[in-house]
Parts: structure tokens; sequence; C-alpha cells
């Protein structure tokens, strides 16, 4: 797969077939409309091809404002996000910079400038709510008449539905935030994680018996707390764990995002590897703690939960550690 920061050069505008949008989990709605996009690539012999935005069109518009609480938390960082659109067939990927001169585009400007000079779309398919456009201007209808203009057929794919639930990224993010990663599944068809290479970190947690493989995450993520995981890329078979997602409030006040994963019985060099960690349950929300003997009790209790549950695949409740607690 191609991937292309911002539009192609002249050399590699091969015509396509093209859907844009956020893609933030690539659930199993978008992964519908992608199986359009590369079914009719196949058909009309074009690339299949996706544009997407870095960043976020409402956190660009939530950080003009002064308030990222507005920006909506990420289900996936880029890479994961470009793995599943390879995964799912895609040729050709534009993560287009989302600015200020961007966002001013006219939808004329946007359907010439992007679409036609910048991609040679020939066939497009769009969510029935698309807007496109500087405010949202431009919607469906006018996307179809300056297709018929230009050249290039617009399509839109309804609602994909689970159940009485409409799967969309902001059901996903509503999941993980509760932990209901079984609701999370469901909707992305796969179970979540979060993949990134291994980085060297404080190495506090291994002065306090919990040494930690440390992965940074750039943006607000969907979920916070600590977690039963389980960690791939280590060897043939995945590796139980727990993890710490959040700002470590305890022992940082610097607001960074770190996702922090305590391996059981493990021996070895991390640092540098790529890991995938997968998410099995949360154990509870983070929390800030008087001093380091506190945390490390903490520590030590959610590590015995989550050794429990390997040892059982038993989801723990109220905090219990052994199947005799919790009956």
């Amino acid at each position: 797969m191609k991937v292309f920061r911002g539009l192609p050069n002249a050399a590699a505008r091969a015509p396509c077939a093209l859907t844009i949008g956020n893609f933030d989990g690539v659930h199993l709605g978008h992964q519908a409309l992608l199986g359009r996009v590369r079914a009719a690539a196949s058909t009309l012999g074009l690339e299949a091809a996706v544009m997407t935005f870095e960043p976020h069109p409402r956190e660009f518009f939530a950080r003009k404002a002064g308030d990222l609480s507005k920006a909506p938390p990420r289900i996936a960082n880029l890479r994961d996000k470009l793995q599943s659109l390879s995964d799912n067939g895609i040729d050709r990927v534009i993560v287009e910079h989302f600015s200020a001169p961007f966002a001013a585009l006219t939808p004329q400007q946007f359907t010439e400038q992007v679409l036609v000079e910048g991609l040679h779309v020939k066939w497009l398919m769009v969510g029935d709510d698309f807007c496109y456009g500087a405010r949202r201007a431009g919607n469906v209808a006018m996307l179809m008449e300056a297709g018929q203009r230009y050249g290039f057929e617009v399509q839109t794919l309804d609602t994909v539905t689970q159940g009485d639930l409409r799967v969309s990224s902001s059901a996903v993010r509503a999941a993980l935030a509760v932990g209901n990663f079984q609701q999370a599944e469901a909707l992305l068809g796969h179970p979540y994680a979060i993949s990134g290479h291994v980085i060297h970190g404080q190495k506090l947690g291994r002065t306090l018996g919990f040494p930690t493989l440390n992965l940074r995450v750039p943006h607000r993520p969907a979920l916070t707390g600590i977690f039963i995981v389980q960690v791939h890329g280590l060897g043939e078979v995945a590796r139980p764990a727990v993890a710490s997602l959040g700002v470590r409030p305890t022992v940082d006040d610097s607001g960074r995002v770190l996702l922090e994963v305590h391996l059981f019985d493990f021996q070895g060099d991390c640092y540098g590897k790529q890991v995938r960690v997968e998410f099995l349950y949360k154990i509870r929300d983070e929390e800030k703690y008087t001093d380091l003997a506190t945390l490390t009790a903490a520590i030590d209790h959610d590590a015995a939960v989550a050794r429990a549950y390997f040892a059982e695949r038993i989801p723990p409740r109220d905090g219990a550690v052994t199947a005799t607690d919790r009956i």
C-alpha cells in the first residue's frame, strides 16, 4: 500500500476509486465501505484509494478554539489506522494535513483542486451524511452534481447497524470508555488493541518491582485506566500482562499519556520492538496515590487480579483475586 502525505505529485496521480473519511478505528461500517471501494476499483481497473486527515478535523477546530476537550478521543493511532486500511485491500492512502487553508476550501475548490486535479477520481463513495468544504457547505447532492460535470461517479453507503446499534466510531469510543471490550470487538470486527514501538521510560517500575515496557500515546485515547492485556510481537505466543493507560498522576504531572505494560514471567530486551497490546478486561480507573508505597500496593493487587484471570479465564468482579473470593 502506498501512503502519501498530502496530494500525490503529478507522476503518481493514477485514476482511482476513492472514499473519504477519518476512519478512526476502521469499524465494520468502514469495512463495508472499503469493500465497495475495492470492488469498484477492481471492476473499473482503478486503484482503490482512501483520503483521511491528520489531525482529525474536530481536533483541529477544538485546538483553534482553545478547548481540546471538544476533540474526540482517538480509537487508533495513525500506524494502526494505516495497517487496518492495508488489511482491507486499499492500494493508496492520502493522509491530508488538515489545516486552516484546507478547511477554507469551498466545495467547488475541493472538487476541482482535490478530487479532479489532485487525485483523478473516477468513482467516489461516501456516507449518506457526508459533508465537505468550508463550513461543511457541500453535501451529497452537490457532490453528485459535480460528478456529472467532471466525469466521476458518486455512490453512497447506508448506515451499517449491529442489532439496533448504529456502527460508528462514536459507538466504539463509548464502549471503550466503559471497558466494554466485547461490544467494541463486535463493532470493530476484531479485538481492540494499540500497537507501537517500545520506548525508554523513567524506569520507575523496576525500582518498585514491576518493570514495564512503555508505548507512547500521542493523542488522547478513547480509554484510560488499569487493564488486563496480552502482548503480541514478543515471540510466537501472546504474553499475559497488566497495563496502565493514562497520565500516571502519582508520579508525573506533565499530562503526557503513556501505555505502561508489566509482562508476567518474561525476561528480555524489548526496546525498539514493535508490539501490539490487546485489551481484555478493565480492572479499575486510574488513581492518584499519596505515596509510592500505596501505589506499589495497588499495582501488586492489580497484578494479582490479572494473574488470576489468566489462570482461570474468569473476569474478576469487585476487585476480587481468586475464584473463591468471587463466589
